[in-house]
Formats: C-alpha cells, structure tokens, sequence
C-alpha cells in the first residue's frame, strides 16, 4: 500500500461526503470537499510518477475513485436541480460505455488496455470545470448568466467525442 493509493482511497471516502452535502444544501462545504477531491487526484499522481510509488492497485483504483467523483457529482447535482437531466445521462452513459466494453472484451478473452485520449482528458477537465463552477456559483453566490449554458454545451460535445473515440478503438480492437 504506497501513499499514493491511500490518498485515492481517501479520495474515496470524500465521494459521499461531497454527495450529502450537495444534498443538504451546503454548497460552500461541498465546493471545498470538491476542491480537496480535486486537489488529492492531482497530488496522488505526482507522487506516483515523481517518486516511484506508481503501483498495479494504483493503476485501478485512481480511475475507480475518478469516476465515482464524477459521476456521483452530476447525479446528486441534477437531484437538486443545478444540472439537466439529459447532461448527466450522457456522462453517466459514456463511462457505463467504457466500463462495460471493457469487460465485455475481458469475457471475451481479448482483454482490452484503456489508456485515455487526449478528447477524453479534456472531456474530463471540462467536466470537473464544469462542477466546480456550478458548485463555486452556489457556494458563493455568483451569478453565472450564460457561461453555464456555454460550459453545458462544451461538456457535452467532448463527453460525445470521447464516447466515440472510446467506440471506435473498442470496435477495432474487437474486429482485429
């Protein structure tokens, strides 16, 4: 167990506190869990690359703990309605999609190494961008106007984007 995988386990752990907070209301407590949540991805994979700790369990668990950060956030922010419904269904679908091709190409004895692309890093920012600003409006009071609208739209065209590029490689790789 190296620090880096205690800090994504911890990072674990924060998933439901930032979660009943967004539900109780508590947009300055749940912005700053979200920060920390944040902060904690980035500090894990440095510590890994920069120190050697980089480690198998690391290799799963950094995207488990990302993605149940993720998407936990968007559904919990279109319970209290700060986020479309239709938005959260394409976030939740694509990383359903990948989870799922992954293990189909498993079973089908023709294991499949995911790395990300780089529509799927900024798919990725732009999503945690995006939650944060909708957190960080609530939280302090900001009104956002238009920029929501605008970090929608940009959400979901690189969620779309990825979703397909992750088809298409799933796709070859399966016909190959």
């Amino acid at each position: 167990m190296t620090l880096p995988n205690l800090i994504t386990i911890g990072r674990l752990f924060l998933v439901p506190v930032v979660i009943l907070l967004i539900l109780e209301g508590r947009w300055q407590a749940a912005f700053i869990v979200f920060v920390v949540a944040g902060l904690s991805d980035a500090l894990d994979g440095l510590l890994a690359r920069r120190f050697g700790m980089a480690s198998e369990l690391g290799a799963y668990l950094d995207p488990i703990a990302d993605k149940a950060l993720i998407v936990s956030i968007y559904i919990a922010l279109a319970v209290v309605g700060a986020v479309p419904s239709w938005l959260v269904v394409l976030v939740v679908a694509r990383d359903v999609m990948i989870v799922a091709a992954v293990i189909l190409s498993w079973l089908m004895s023709k294991p499949l190494a995911m790395a990300p692309f780089s529509v799927s890093k900024l798919n990725t920012g732009a999503q945690i961008s995006f939650a944060a600003l909708l957190l960080g409006a609530r939280a302090f009071g900001v009104d956002t106007g238009a920029v929501v609208q605008v970090g929608q739209l940009v959400v979901a065209l690189l969620t779309v984007a990825s979703m397909t590029a992750y088809l298409t490689f799933w796709l070859r790789h399966m016909a190959g």
